[in-house]
């Protein structure tokens, strides 16, 4: 069995650093200057590209996430850590995560952006973090009185690939519908010509870095 280094308390430490290093290169290499990673607004850009929203400056099809999804699943492969789970209270976890969006966007981004932004030098991220303390102060609270979604179980083999499949295809459509220099769309993905959705690293680094 393939140990996996990167569960061991070393191994954290070691991914955080890569995490912020690629993150600062991805900015080098084309990325909005004050958005090296950010999964939430990664996320957004990508529903911009699929249409979900018509904010203009912000519709791209981000490789990061398909790279973090393809990859988690290559990995869980090559470590032998595939067992997928199907969790309760789906609607409950979704209203969850559409407020925890929510919170991310109003701040203009995720937790790693937030420690990117103070490390760029950026001061309004220390606002960011205190909210992101005081939520999960708030969760602990509810923990301690008994709030608890239930226990995730185990669930067909299947139902581990649907997702990495639909991140697979999506990668596929956007290998066949390239961004084509001043079109804002092609084929049926959009694209930003300007604003923080036009800026992003060559397709396979930012595939492979994710």
């Amino acid at each position: 069995m393939v140990k996996n280094v990167f569960a061991t308390k070393w191994g954290i430490v070691l991914t955080g650093g890569i995490i912020g290093i690629l993150a600062a290169l991805l900015q080098l290499w084309g990325n909005p200057a004050n958005m090296g990673i950010c999964v939430a607004c990664f996320v957004r850009d990508a529903t911009g590209a699929l249409g979900l929203h018509r904010a203009a400056v912000v519709q791209y099809l981000r490789p990061e996430i398909l790279g973090f999804v393809l990859g988690s699943f290559v990995a869980a492969y090559l470590f032998k850590e595939y067992r997928p789970r199907a969790g309760s209270a789906p609607l409950v976890r979704f209203v969850l995560g559409f407020f925890s969006m929510i919170g991310a966007l109003v701040f203009l981004g995720c937790p790693w952006r937030a420690l990117l932004r103070l490390a760029g030098g950026d001061w309004n991220a220390l606002l960011g973090l205190l909210g992101l303390a005081v939520g999960i102060w708030i969760g602990t609270i509810f923990l301690k009185k008994g709030f608890n979604l239930g226990p995730a179980r185990k669930t067909y083999s299947a139902v581990g690939w649907i997702f990495p499949l639909i991140m697979a295809g999506l990668l596929v459509i956007m290998l066949l519908n390239p961004q084509v220099a001043g079109q804002d769309k092609n084929g049926v993905l959009f694209y930003s010509i300007e604003g923080p959705g036009s800026l992003h690293a060559p397709l396979i680094i930012s595939l492979v870095v994710g």
